[in-house]
């Protein structure tokens, strides 16, 4: 039985440090486009391809955290972040950016590994997670402010990610570095609930698509739909994110009391709902509305299924995996958005995304009822695993 300790803080700073590049996709896809000779779909490709890498990053480490000693993966990926970003801040040249983000996104998805697994360990993996988001959210939401007065460039939202990576860096002197003995065939168990996984991969991955596809082109159709200044829609931004503090304050308020199935199989279809009022906006109180809202929700609903992925496995196997694949339709979200937008026009847009997240509201919720019927197995816990809770509950 593990007793509830203090948060542990170096898992929550890996975890804002590995999220903060979707949370900027937006402003850092406008800035490749405006400050580089890149057109937007080519600038959009690039934040695809940043989000891909850190997505390969997962894969790749899934189940390699603990081998590899997550105090001596962190320090790796922060640095590639730091080195990654803060080499394309500072390049001009196109070929130079796109490497330094595909080295930025491999270190933003093995620190986000790291975290994974380590908040898969702990007793409450749902109230780290809200932490985590909540510094995500807190801290996105003040570059969205700030970039805008430091003039124009590609680099800024980019020396953001990097600068995060290196003040987050020493906290990572607090993770274990010695790694667990040779296991034995029987500790080197299975996945396990692999039906439930899949199915839970599978639909974040078209859930965080949908989600995406909308955040890619929303400033757009504030601008053009709506006809609203670039003034009032950053402002609208600003408040959207503010409103998401407040969602993962009450989702980290809430904890378990509401189960998982309803905050995820009901949550989603209240977004569907807010992707509808955005996408057919035409006037700032729908466009408002529909941000604000959809913001508020889209955190509440991210911390329970990433709560319900560490539940499945507590090494953390499943957290990483599911969190990979929502990576993978982060970076698919804005082109597949584009192209509905162009092609359809943004209402329809909206009502494509919207059937689609009603679809998958049923299977994930199928996923969070089993999770909360079903037992997991017991196993005994790698040493890498308790030393976890003892290096980062101070």
């Amino acid at each position: 039985m593990f007793a509830r300790t203090t948060l542990p803080w170096p898992l929550v700073a890996l975890f804002t440090a590995g999220y903060l590049a979707p949370y900027l996709l937006p402003t850092t896809v406008g800035r490749l486009d405006s400050g580089l000779p890149l057109t937007a779909t080519e600038a959009g490709a690039v934040g695809s391809a940043l989000l891909l890498s850190s997505a390969a990053a997962g894969f790749l480490l899934a189940s390699r955290v603990d081998r590899a000693g997550p105090r001596t993966l962190a320090r790796i990926g922060l640095t590639l972040a730091v080195l990654g970003y803060g080499g394309a801040a500072l390049a001009h040249a196109v070929p130079a950016v796109v490497m330094g983000a595909l080295i930025g996104g491999f270190g933003s998805g093995t620190s986000t590994a790291v975290a994974a697994t380590g908040i898969a360990a702990q007793p409450d993996p749902h109230r780290t997670t809200t932490v985590g988001l909540l510094g995500v959210s807190a801290l996105a939401g003040a570059v969205y402010l700030t970039v805008p007065h430091l003039g124009p460039g590609h680099g800024q939202p980019l020396a953001a990610i990097a600068l995060t990576a290196l003040a987050v860096w020493p906290l990572t002197g607090r993770l274990p570095l010695a790694t667990a003995p040779i296991r034995s065939r029987e500790t080197r168990a299975p996945l396990p609930h692999l039906r439930a996984g899949l199915l839970l991969a599978g639909t974040l991955l078209c859930w965080s698509l949908a989600q995406n596809a909308l955040w890619g082109v929303s400033g757009r159709i504030g601008l053009t739909q709506a006809h609203l200044s670039e003034a009032t829609v950053g402002a609208v931004f600003a408040i959207a994110l503010g409103a998401g503090l407040l969602g993962v304050v009450g989702a980290g308020a809430l904890g378990p009391r509401l189960g998982r199935a309803l905050p995820i199989g009901g949550g989603t279809v209240l977004i569907a709902a807010c992707i509808t009022l955005s996408a057919s906006a035409t006037d700032l109180t729908s466009f408002a509305s529909g941000e604000i809202a959809w913001n508020t929700l889209y955190p509440i609903v991210l911390s329970y299924v990433i709560g319900l992925a560490a539940s499945l496995d507590p090494r953390g196997r499943w957290a990483v995996l599911v969190g990979s694949a929502s990576s993978l339709g982060t970076a698919a979200g804005p082109l597949t958005g584009s192209l509905l937008a162009t092609r359809a026009g943004f209402p329809a847009m909206g009502t494509v995304l919207a059937v689609g997240l009603l679809l998958i509201a049923v299977p994930m919720t199928a996923v969070a009822m089993g999770a909360g019927r079903r037992t997991l197995p017991v196993v005994e816990i790698p040493v890498e695993t308790q030393a976890y809770d003892k290096a980062t509950a101070a």
